[in-house]
């Protein structure tokens, strides 16, 4: 039986890395999905994988990548190796878009999804103490704050403005629920 890759999804500053990394704290056995990105490594925030655009794009181009779009001036990648975890029964996070939804339900033998939300003003807490954004990229972030989730899709709404492990532990009694 495959593992599942269940989508961690929401806006900007909604804590979508700082959940999957309390979830794999708390789920050692879940692997978590290590973004390819096109910023700087020492940006900070979550683990991932910075390179320059030029590889972004050969590495596109060689299917590097399961999953890979584009917002607010960075490309993002999801490595195809996580179809080897998934293969060997493994379950796996991952910090996705809601622009690959749909392409993720096509490539992925079991996906689950998860949307995140948080108030509006905690978002902008958030996103102002990360202090990789400029004011302006902010404001642009937060102006999508109308985006909901994507239509037609199935998503479990799990709020985030609350103290992290009670989120950690709805999506745990979602999604272990033998464990819990």
């Amino acid at each position: 039986m495959p593992g599942r890759l269940i989508a961690v999804v929401g806006l900007p500053g909604v804590g979508k890395d700082t959940v999957i990394d309390a979830l794999c704290r708390a789920r050692p056995t879940v692997y978590r999905v290590k973004r390819v990105i096109t910023r700087p490594s020492t940006a900070g925030g979550e683990d991932f994988l910075g390179i320059d655009l030029a590889e972004f794009k050969q590495r596109r181009r060689a299917g590097a990548f399961l999953l890979s779009w584009g917002t607010h001036d960075l490309h993002y990648g999801i490595p195809r190796s996580v179809l080897g975890v998934l293969d060997r029964g493994q379950d796996a996070l991952a910090n996705l878009s809601r622009r690959v939804l749909q392409e993720a339900q096509q490539s992925v033998p079991a996906l689950d999804m998860v949307w995140l939300t948080a108030a509006p003003e905690v978002l902008a807490r958030r996103l102002a103490g990360r202090g990789r954004e400029t004011t302006a990229d902010m404001a642009k972030r937060l102006a999508r704050g109308g985006a909901g989730p994507p239509e037609g899709f199935t998503l479990t709404q799990v709020r985030n403005d609350r103290p992290l492990e009670d989120a950690v532990a709805e999506i745990e009694a979602l999604y272990f629920p033998e464990r819990v």
